[in-house]
């Protein structure tokens, strides 16, 4: 029998969901936090993750410890301090700022589809990574990443493409990650065995 489902998302233990939702055949590795986020079909999280205001695509490959939509503090303000934006916490008579809140979870990050994000890789709020990009370990990305690129480093710059620009058009344009559950099955051995301008000659 399958691990994974399309009707119910896989969460292991120790995990804090809140106002998020999952597509099919998801999974969220031990002792993540998901909030304020979509996760799309296939794809997973191995665990400690921190996933904040952010959309992930399908077939996201996410490492452990990575962070996507890392919030952060008023710096503007006399001070960056929790009692500002948390007041409820330090006073019976103070509320949360929900402005601030809504502030934040409004800046939304956007991981395409058929990415990966290495381990303890930082992706700041409002990046956008592209279909199929890879960000290497360590990584912290305060910029967008192009499709079928690869970056690293601190801050995130651009090693190489993954595939030359015409073949990764092409891939987009085929979008794969809309195919349905038994076509994928279908072409498994393809996706197994052919690299991706054979593939992309036997079904664009």
């Amino acid at each position: 029998m399958a691990r994974l489902t399309a009707e119910t998302p896989f969460i292991h233990p120790d995990c804090s969901i809140a106002d998020s939702t999952f597509g099919a055949y998801v999974e969220i590795g031990a002792g993540s936090r998901v909030t304020n986020s979509r996760i799309g079909d296939y794809s997973y999280c191995d665990r400690s993750c921190d996933i904040a205001n952010a959309q992930v695509g399908k077939f996201a490959n996410i490492a452990s410890f990575t962070r996507i939509g890392a919030t952060d503090h008023p710096m503007e303000k006399a001070s960056q301090h929790h009692f500002l934006y948390r007041s409820g916490d330090y006073w019976e008579d103070a509320e949360a700022d929900a402005d601030w809140f809504r502030h934040r979870a409004g800046r939304t990050a956007c991981i395409g589809h058929d990415t990966w994000i290495g381990h303890a890789a930082i992706i700041k709020p409002e990046v956008t990574i592209g279909h199929g990009a890879v960000v290497a370990s360590g990584a912290i990305v305060t910029k967008d990443v192009a499709p079928y690129t690869i970056v690293g480093g601190n801050t995130a710059r651009l090693i190489r493409r993954r595939y030359p620009e015409a073949v990764a058009e092409a891939m987009m344009a085929l979008a794969w990650w809309d195919w349905d559950h038994a076509r994928l099955r279908e072409a498994l051995p393809d996706f197994r065995t052919l690299k991706a301008e054979a593939f992309l000659e036997k079904y664009a």
